[in-house]
């Protein structure tokens, strides 16, 4: 009887070629609506910041009602392309979920065979990319301004930063608010070491290292049974007071700081006596380019170089994987026999020790250093480099501290709303891409009983006391 009622329901008739649907036009009109009360509204709360302003030559206000529309215009814009990636985000979700739970895909949904992520995987790829990158990056010296390769020390110097945080933030999974000590502790041992002993760049970059090593432990012994929020809070106040010290103790000369740091040098060599009047002639140089800071440019490079290395070996290594282990569960990680405490100790030390190095060649680039020069916001910038590349990915870290350091320089041209521009970049990813730039990936090994199935009854097991 159902059944008969079902077939006698009258069928609706099919929609007309080039028909809009009814619900898809009220959705748009939806849309719309939304789009323009949201520009209205913001054009409200921001009248006064870009409507109204005061000439301090005359001492009157200038009212500017040419900058309203267009205001409105790109919060109207800007809401409308919100909306869309956020409805783009909620069916690529549906659509994950539906391939999870063993359905099919959504009629026209690419496989992961067709991504250009997966094409850039490939062993060729990648050495051709790390080819390019490395060619790139030695010859930025040659034909960049100075203020190119300025920028770009500051970049290399706090991709070392976010590598030694990625560490322990990333891989072990130990929240540091306080990172900015231990770059703190590397320079001023450099600074102090020369001022008072006469030290130079080359023996005091171990030194540095080595102090903020030290740092480390010491922060790491007293904070073994604290985690989450309680680290974050200890590691942030473990910062104010080597802050403080710094300010208040005599002979790192307080507030003032220590100056005439000295570069590094090679072999005593003056580069830009020597060296200097044999690359500019011959367009190998821009004529106002210091050859010291292209020094330090290709030291810190090599420092990078060297973090890479280091970084890489240390997460598949059997370090690496405690840490790992430590991250996801340090219950479970305690129950497999993982010894925490070494564990944790020796994150926050190596992740400290990269702090060192970079704060030494810090140090050395702008030649003068004091107390605010390490404030909590140096801690915030490496901990968004860490979040926002990828937290455990070394090329997402990378990428990470290209974009935080470069995208406020070239953006100097909206002096007026730069930091607004880079703070509403740094919201859009976090929505729509919380994992990172470029996710780190995890080797999963999975179990096939087909793979196994024509296997000797012998070979199903390992023998006796074989490791995995």
């Amino acid at each position: 009887m159902a059944q008969d009622t079902q077939e006698n329901l009258p069928v609706p008739p099919p929609p007309a070629a080039g028909a809009v649907p009814v619900s898809a036009f009220r959705r748009l009109l939806g849309e719309l609506r939304a789009a323009a009360l949201s520009a209205v509204w913001f054009s409200v709360l921001a009248l006064p910041l870009v409507v109204f302003r005061i000439n301090s030559a005359s001492g009157r206000i200038d009212y500017l009602w040419g900058r309203l529309p267009r205001l409105a215009a790109a919060a109207f814009l800007a809401t409308l392309t919100w909306r869309f990636l956020l409805r783009r985000v909620g069916f690529s979700r549906v659509r994950r979920a539906v391939v999870e739970a063993g359905g099919p895909p959504p009629e026209g949904a690419r496989g992961p065979e067709g991504s250009w992520l997966t094409l850039l995987d490939r062993a060729p790829a990648k050495r051709a990319i790390l080819a390019a990158g490395a060619l790139l990056l030695l010859s930025i010296p040659f034909w960049a301004t100075p203020y190119v390769v300025t920028v770009m020390i500051t970049a290399l110097i706090y991709i070392t930063l976010g590598l030694g945080l990625n560490i322990v933030v990333g891989v072990a999974g130990l929240l540091n608010l306080g990172y900015a000590a231990f770059f703190a502790v590397g320079a001023y041992t450099f600074a102090l070491l020369h001022a008072n002993l006469g030290l130079g760049f080359w023996a005091c970059l171990p030194l540095g290292a080595l102090a903020a090593t030290l740092l480390g432990l010491l922060l790491g012994i007293p904070i073994l049974r604290l985690s989450g929020d309680y680290l974050a809070i200890v590691t942030l106040g473990f910062a104010e007071i080597v802050r403080l010290v710094l300010v208040n103790v005599g002979f790192t000369n307080g507030p003032r700081g220590i100056r005439n740091i000295p570069p590094p040098s090679l072999l005593g060599i003056d580069l830009n006596g020597s060296v200097k009047p044999l690359l500019v002639p011959r367009g190998l140089l821009h004529a106002d380019m210091d050859l010291n800071k292209v020094f330090i440019y290709f030291v810190i490079l090599a420092i990078v170089a060297l973090t890479v290395a280091c970084v890489f070996r240390l997460e598949n290594s059997r370090l690496g994987r405690a840490w790992l282990a430590l991250r996801e569960d340090e219950v479970a990680c305690q129950a497999m026999g993982i010894n925490r405490t070494r564990a944790k100790l020796t994150a926050f030390a190596l992740g400290s020790t990269w702090a060192g190095l970079a704060g030494v060649v810090f140090a050395s680039q702008i030649t003068f250093i004091n107390p605010q020069s390490f404030t909590f916001l140096t801690s915030v910038m490496v901990l968004s480099i860490v979040v926002l590349g990828g937290m455990g990915s070394i090329p997402g870290v990378m990428i990470g501290a290209v974009v935080l350091i470069l995208l406020p320089e070239y953006l100097r041209e909206f002096s007026d709303y730069r930091m607004l521009i880079f703070g509403l970049i740094m919201v859009v990813m976090m929505v729509f891409r919380p994992q990172g730039i470029i996710p780190s990936t995890r080797r999963v090994y999975i179990y096939r009983p087909e793979d196994h199935a024509g296997a000797p009854a012998g070979d199903a097991l390992p023998p006796e006391g074989a490791r995995p």
